[in-house]
Formats: C-alpha cells, sequence, structure tokens
C-alpha cells in the first residue's frame, strides 16, 4: 500500500486502476478512507487500498488574515455594523468541506471589500457568534442594545446586522419593538450560500444593507435578493417579513405587505411607506416575557393541549385555519376550554397559517362564538410577529388590563388596514 503523506485540507491529485481525480482532502472519521471534496462541491470516500499513488498540487494553508486598519476615507459617510453569525460571516473550510465563522471584520474587509466604497464601518461590535436557530430572546436583547450605543452616535449614520436566515425574521421583529422612536435605519442582512460559491448573494445584500442603512428613512429593515438574480434587493419592513424558502436566494418575501424599497449598491428607490430619518432619540423598550407559546392547529387536534399551555405559561398565538378557525364539533370542541382558561387571564390571540390574507371572524358563526370567548382577532399580522409583540407586550408590568388594545395598536407597521399585496 502506498505510503498516504497528505494532510486535511491538501489538494491533491490520485492515481486509481482506471483513472486520476483531483480534489481537497477532507477530515475522515474512518481512518482507512481518503474523503475527497471535488471543485462540483461533491464529495466521495476512497479506500487507501485502492489509491496507486499521489501528488500533492497546493499544501493547506491557514487563511485567516492578519487584522488590519480599515480603510477610513472622508468623503463617506459612517455606519455602525454588528456581526451575529450565520452563513454570512461564514467562509469554506479545506479541512473540513464544511463553513466556518470568519475570525473577525478583517475578513470582512478581505471577502467583502466592495461594502468599504459605500460607507466607512466605523463602529464595529459582534456580540457572540451563534448559528440563529439557537438564538433567544437574550441575543436579541444584546442586539438591541449595540445597536441603540450605535443610534446615539450623531456620526453614525445607520446600522448593519448581519445575522443567520433561519430566524432572522425573528430578530427584526424584536428590533421593531425594542427600539422605539427609531430615527435611523437599522438593517438586517444575510446570506443563504456562502461567499466561496459563485452562486454566493453575501456580497450584492450587504452592499445593499450599506446602501439602505445610509439612506432617509428610519425603522427596522430585512434587505436582501429581490429575485434569484444579481439584479437589486429588496428593503422589507421588519415586521412583515418572513423567510418563505429554504435555499433560495430571494428567501424573504414581504406577507401583507410591500416593499419599502428597491436598493443598488449605489442607490435607493422607495417603492412603499415609509418613515424619513429624524433628530430623535431611540428609546430602548427591552420588557419581555418568555411565557408565551406559539401553537398551530390541525385537524382533530385534542384541545386538552390548552391546559398543558394554560399552566406554564401567560398567552399563546394560537395560528388557526383560514379566517382564523379551529376545532369546535363534539369530538374535539376548543371553545369550552379557551373559555375557561381566558377567564382564569390565559391571554389568546388568533391568527392564519395561510400566511397571506387576514383573520375575520365574522364571517362563520363558530369563530363569533371564539371573539365572545375573548380571543384576541390579529388581522393581517404574522404569527411569529405576533408571537414575539404577545411577548414584548406580556412583559411590561402594568399593560396585563390592555393586552387587547395593545396587540391591535399599529405600534411598527406589523398590520396593514387593507390587503397590501401586490407586485412591484
Amino acid at each position: 500500500m502506498v505510503e498516504l503523506n497528505f494532510d486535511a485540507g491538501d489538494r491533491v491529485r490520485f492515481r486509481l486502476a482506471l483513472d486520476e481525480i483531483e480534489g481537497n482532502v477532507l477530515e475522515s472519521s474512518d481512518p482507512s478512507v481518503v474523503l475527497i471534496k471535488f471543485d462540483s462541491g461533491y464529495n466521495i470516500g476512497l479506500s487507501k487500498e485502492n489509491i496507486l499513488g499521489f501528488k500533492v498540487i497546493k499544501k493547506y494553508k491557514n487563511e485567516e488574515k492578519e487584522k488590519i486598519d480599515l480603510p477610513i476615507k472622508k468623503e463617506l459617510k459612517n455606519i455602525g455594523m454588528i456581526i451575529t453569525g450565520g452563513t454570512i460571516a461564514s467562509k469554506y473550510d479545506a479541512k473540513t468541506g464544511g463553513a466556518k465563522s470568519m475570525a473577525g471584520i478583517s475578513e470582512f474587509y478581505h471577502y467583502y471589500p466592495e461594502m468599504f466604497n459605500i460607507a466607512n464601518i466605523s463602529k464595529i461590535e459582534i456580540p457572540f457568534l451563534i448559528a440563529s436557530e439557537s438564538m433567544n430572546s437574550e441575543h436579541w436583547i444584546k442586539i438591541a442594545e449595540k445597536a441603540k450605543e450605535m443610534l446615539d452616535d450623531k456620526n453614525i449614520e445607520g446600522v448593519v446586522i448581519t445575522h443567520g436566515t433561519d430566524t432572522l425574521h425573528y430578530t427584526a421583529y424584536a428590533l421593531s419593538f425594542f427600539l422605539r422612536e427609531l430615527s435611523k435605519p437599522v438593517v438586517l442582512t444575510f446570506s443563504q450560500r456562502s461567499i466561496d460559491r459563485a452562486s454566493s448573494d453575501a456580497n450584492l445584500n450587504l452592499q445593499c444593507a450599506v446602501r439602505m442603512a445610509l439612506s432617509d428613512s428610519s425603522g427596522v429593515f430585512i434587505v436582501g435578493h429581490s429575485s434569484m438574480s444579481d439584479d437589486f434587493c429588496f428593503a422589507i419592513r421588519g415586521t412583515k417579513a418572513r423567510k418563505l424558502h429554504t435555499s433560495r436566494r430571494d428567501a424573504f418575501k414581504p406577507v401583507n405587505d410591500i416593499p419599502v424599497a428597491k436598493v443598488w449598491p449605489d442607490r435607493v428607490e422607495f417603492v412603499g411607506k415609509y418613515k424619513s430619518r429624524n433628530e430623535e432619540k431611540v428609546k430602548l423598550d427591552l420588557e419581555f416575557s418568555d411565557k408565551v407559546a406559539l401553537v398551530k392547529v390541525y385537524p382533530g387536534q385534542d384541545p386538552s393541549i390548552l391546559d398543558f399551555y394554560a399552566l406554564k405559561y401567560k398567552g399563546i398565538i394560537i395560528e388557526g385555519t383560514g379566517f382564523g378557525h379551529l376545532p369546535t364539533s363534539e369530538q374535539n370542541n376548543w371553545l369550552p376550554r379557551l373559555k375557561k382558561h381566558i377567564k382564569n387571564g390565559l391571554v389568546v390571540c388568533m391568527t392564519s397559517q395561510c400566511i397571506f390574507g387576514r383573520v375575520n371572524p365574522y364571517v362563520y358563526s363558530p369563530a363569533r362564538e371564539l371573539l365572545d370567548a375573548g380571543v384576541v382577532y390579529l388581522e393581517d399580522m404574522l404569527s411569529e410577529t405576533a408571537f414575539v409583540k404577545l411577548s414584548w407586550v406580556l412583559g411590561h408590568y402594568g399593560w396585563k388590563a390592555h393586552v387587547k388594545e395593545k396587540m391591535l395598536e399599529n405600534l411598527a407597521g406589523e398590520m396593514n388596514e387593507t390587503d397590501a399585496v401586490q407586485e412591484i
């Protein structure tokens, strides 16, 4: 057997009995197998006994970049940047074949130099690096606190937050309620595909996010590809965005709303309602309760689940069917338990699992009974937005008597009076 003196991460050409193949050697959990990644992105495993010869084409080199002083250009305006992790803050790891977090802002400068030609990144914070599916309200609060510090700086025009896609919209909802009287843009952006891939969406998303952070607007926005093409990005209101595809580059879409703006690296074209930047001083309102649940209704669901939630939670968002319905037949009638638990203080709000459209308790009689029982129907609010908003509302001491009024008060553009879906 040939002595295999190469290392994980090396680029190697292998000679087999009938062919030669070339790729990057990956770390393998099986000592009898050499794992190889081809340029196509596919991996194969070679039994060591089948390798007749090899040649190391390129030795692995740790490409983490040295720390550098970021360029400051006097002619450019300043923004702040908060890096939290996710694909947009990741790079290809030749040893494992996967992605790992970038070492810091120096690597952002190396991989995304174009955004530094749009604005000076005058302040950078990395409060944590974490996959977004592992975030919770404590992470949202840390991001809000860092954003507040930057927004209070008169020399900073806006803030860009890089984030993983899985729960980015939850963070946007939370910031929309945490940051009151917002006077500048706070822009969350992402990538579905890492920068080492030719189809990466990271570069355009970052450039457009920086451009939006400089715009004449205030509020929380999600900025990302408007389509699968590299043409321009949409800026979407933070409370009306949702991830609607697992892998497409235009994964985030406005729901029951239109985009606030089309964004290119060199300009912003507003197409929806927005509030201009102003001189108000942003206020933090970080009250939050983790005793809220989001419950999806399905056919034949046993209403006894409400007994469990009533013991542990202060409120629930029910994602009902259609206009906001749930089982009310004799076999699975939710109504008696709902009446009981609402009377005992459980807050119950209703949204629709239809994504688009709005709930309406007045079309069918069973929904009227739910309304009479005290269920709060939340118009065209997204279920996830409602979950975060109710958590925020119930976190305020003294608001319990006014929960319905607060949930139906349009505090951050989370509701529209009429359906607002149209093509842009």
